[in-house]
C-alpha cells in the first residue's frame, strides 16, 4: 500500500469509526454505558510482571477451551493447576514420558491427548523465549501492538495449538492490547468498507485488518482492545450490557 493510499484510507476510516462508535453507544444505552463495557488493558509493566507459569496456564486454558464448553473447563481448572504442577514451565520440561502418559487418564482434567502434549511443547516454548527476553511477559510487553500479526505468527509458529483465534484469546485474556477477529468484529470491518473475506484467513486479509486497526489507533488514540470491542458492540446481535459485564467479570 502506498503512502498516499494509506493516508486516504486513514482519513476515511476515522470518519467511519465515528459512526461505528456512535452506533455502538446508541445500541448500548449511551457513551457512559459503552465506556463501562470496555475491558482494562494491562500496562507494559504489568505484562512484564506476569509469571511464566501464569502465561502457560492461560495458554493451556485457551487451548482446552477451544471447541469445548468454557464452563466445563472453568469448573475443572483447579484440577488442571494441580495436574500440571502449577504450570511451572521449567519443571514441566523435566517431566518424563510417564508423567504425560498418566495425564491422559487423569480425571482431574479433560483427557485430550494432543492438547495435553501441547502443554509440554508450550513449556519448552516459554522457557526458550524467557531465556531470550528475560521472561515471556517481558517479550509480550515489548512487542508493539502495531504488529499483532507478527506476534500471532510467532505464537503459531513456535508454540503448539496457538494459531487462529486461540492466539487472539491468549493475548486478550493476558491483558495485552490487541484486537479480536470475532464474527462481529469482522462484520464491522467489512461494513466500514474493508475488502476482506469472511472469515479472513488469508495473509492478505489479515494484513489489511492490521493496517486498518493501525489507522484507527493513530486517528482515535484508543487502545486496540477498545477499538475491537466497540466494533463488536456496533453490529450483530445486541447483547444486554448486564450480560457483557458479567462476562467481563468471569
Amino acid at each position: 500500500m502506498t503512502v498516499i493510499h494509506q493516508q486516504t484510507v486513514a482519513a476515511g476510516i476515522m470518519q467511519d469509526f465515528r459512526r461505528i462508535r456512535s452506533r455502538a453507544a446508541e445500541r448500548k444505552g449511551g457513551e457512559d454505558v459503552l465506556a463501562s463495557l470496555l475491558p482494562r488493558v494491562a500496562t507494559p509493566a504489568e505484562l512484564a510482571a506476569i509469571s511464566d507459569a501464569r502465561i502457560l496456564s492461560e495458554m493451556t486454558r485457551r487451548i482446552f477451551s477451544a471447541g469445548f464448553a468454557w464452563s466445563v473447563i472453568d469448573k475443572k481448572w483447579p484440577g488442571f493447576e494441580a495436574a500440571f504442577l502449577g504450570f511451572e514451565p521449567l519443571r514441566l520440561t523435566f517431566q518424563p514420558p510417564e508423567f504425560w502418559d498418566a495425564l491422559t487418564v487423569d480425571d482431574r482434567i479433560v483427557r485430550h491427548g494432543a492438547k495435553i502434549m501441547s502443554v509440554a511443547r508450550n513449556a519448552h516454548f516459554i522457557v526458550e523465549v524467557a531465556a531470550e527476553h528475560g521472561s515471556f511477559g517481558r517479550f509480550l510487553a515489548e512487542w508493539p501492538a502495531t504488529d499483532q500479526l507478527g506476534l500471532l505468527s510467532v505464537l503459531g509458529r513456535r508454540g503448539s495449538r496457538l494459531g487462529g483465534n486461540t492466539g487472539h484469546y491468549v493475548l486478550r485474556f493476558l491483558g495485552k492490547d490487541s484486537y479480536m477477529l470475532s464474527r462481529d468484529v469482522v462484520r464491522c470491518l467489512r461494513d466500514a468498507g474493508l475488502d476482506v473475506a469472511e472469515p479472513p484467513t488469508s495473509k492478505r486479509d489479515r494484513t489489511r485488518i492490521q493496517e486498518q486497526f493501525n489507522a484507527w489507533a493513530a486517528e482515535t488514540k484508543l487502545p486496540y482492545t477498545h477499538l475491537s470491542r466497540i466494533c463488536a458492540m456496533s453490529i450483530g446481535e445486541n447483547h444486554p450490557a448486564e450480560r457483557l459485564r458479567a462476562y467481563m467479570e468471569d
